[in-house]
Order: C-alpha cells, then sequence, then structure tokens
C-alpha cells in the first residue's frame, strides 16, 4: 500500500486513480482532479491535522479518489459512501489496485440515510470530506443536504468544495446551523466536455474550499 508524505507525492498517486467510465449527468458526476484531492487532504492533513489516525468519512465517495488519499496519508480507517453502484464498483477496483484494506465501501443515498446508518456513524466519524452536487440543474439544494448530513455526522470537521457563487448562502446556512465556517481556499475546478449538453471542451469552474466545524463550548 502507498504511502504519501509530499503534496507532489501524493498527487502522483492520486493520478492513477481510475475514474468514471460513464459519468450519470443526473447525479452530477464530475471527477475530482488529482490536483485537487491532493491539495484538499494535504491541507487537511498539515495544517488541521484531520487525517492521521482519524476515522474519515466520504460521502458520495465516487471513484475513491478522496478515500484513497486519506488513507495514504495516514486514515485510520475511511468510510466511503454511495449512491451508484458502478461508481462503486469502480471505487472498489481502485481500492484493491491500491491494496488498502481499511476502507469500507456501502452503496447509500446520502440525501436520505437510514436511520440504521446514521447511528452507526454519529459519534464514531471523526473527520468528512467529500465533493458533493454542486446542486444545479437537476439536483437543486442538494449541496445543502450533503453539509446538514456531514454537519451531524462529524465529530470534528467537514471539509467541502461548493460553488463560489453559493458563498453568501452557505455563510448564511452556518449561521443557522450555529457552526464555525473557514474558507480556506478558492480553487479553480477545470470540468471537461463530458455531457452531450457541454459546449465548451472545457470550463473552470470557481469553487471554495472550507471547513465547518461544531462551536467549541466556552
Amino acid at each position: 500500500m502507498a504511502k504519501a508524505h509530499k503534496l507532489k507525492e501524493l498527487e502522483s498517486y492520486l493520478d492513477d486513480v481510475d475514474v468514471f467510465e460513464n459519468p450519470k449527468i443526473k447525479l452530477e458526476q464530475y471527477p475530482t482532479t488529482p490536483h485537487i484531492a491532493a491539495c484538499m487532504l494535504h491541507t487537511i492533513h498539515t495544517r488541521y491535522d484531520d487525517v492521521a489516525d482519524k476515522h474519515v468519512l466520504d460521502l458520495g465517495c465516487g471513484c475513491g479518489v478522496l478515500s484513497i488519499g486519506a488513507v495514504m496519508l495516514g486514515a485510520k480507517k475511511v468510510t466511503a459512501l454511495d449512491i451508484d453502484e458502478d461508481a462503486l464498483a469502480i471505487c472498489k477496483q481502485n481500492i484493491e489496485e491500491f491494496e488498502m484494506e481499511n476502507i469500507e465501501v456501502e452503496q447509500h443515498d446520502v440525501t436520505a440515510l437510514e436511520s440504521e446508518v446514521m447511528e452507526r456513524l454519529k459519534g464514531n466519524v471523526d473527520t468528512v470530506i467529500m465533493n458533493p452536487p454542486f446542486g444545479t440543474k437537476h439536483n437543486a439544494g442538494i449541496d445543502m443536504v450533503f453539509l446538514k448530513t456531514a454537519l451531524d455526522l462529524a465529530s470534528t470537521a467537514v471539509y467541502s468544495l461548493h460553488k463560489t457563487s453559493t458563498r453568501e448562502h452557505i455563510q448564511k446556512k452556518a449561521s443557522d446551523w450555529n457552526v464555525d465556517l473557514e474558507i480556506i481556499a478558492e480553487l479553480k475546478f477545470n470540468i471537461e466536455n463530458t455531457y452531450k449538453c457541454h459546449k465548451k471542451k472545457s470550463v473552470d469552474i470557481e469553487v471554495d474550499f472550507l471547513r465547518m466545524s461544531h462551536k467549541k463550548l466556552k
């Protein structure tokens, strides 16, 4: 099993993670690039110490790039959830190829997690990492559902990617939910011409990499 310590080393490993063969537009399946995944995870690990020896939950894991990267940085355990069985098949294949044993893959709808799953994970998950659907054409509001579910499950913090254009809305939600919000970085998320509706070869989406955490009791 590969272990990565430096950013470039991590990105190089993640470059070998297979992505969607036939992405589904209704699920807004866009792979998290190795560069963005590595930057996210390396920052979470080095700046906040929220990966090594932690139980990490990857909500909407897709093909597993964030889950695999978390293990490379020393996560004690990763639980990877996704609704799509095709994505999970690729995820499991990636896990086998990287010879990782401490990633548990489960098929669930993150927007309607069964009470048994919530009870099993709540209190046992330290950190949530995710690149949720942005909640555009097909899934308005789904990004907020992912965030709320993540906050319900994380003991420490939630790390997520969201369109910069939704920042004010997310700031309001954070205030409503009484949680701390930090915009760690502004990123360019490059989306390739993936679906028939795409007219351009690729487009850069401005994205906020954020951290949400429960307020500490004074």
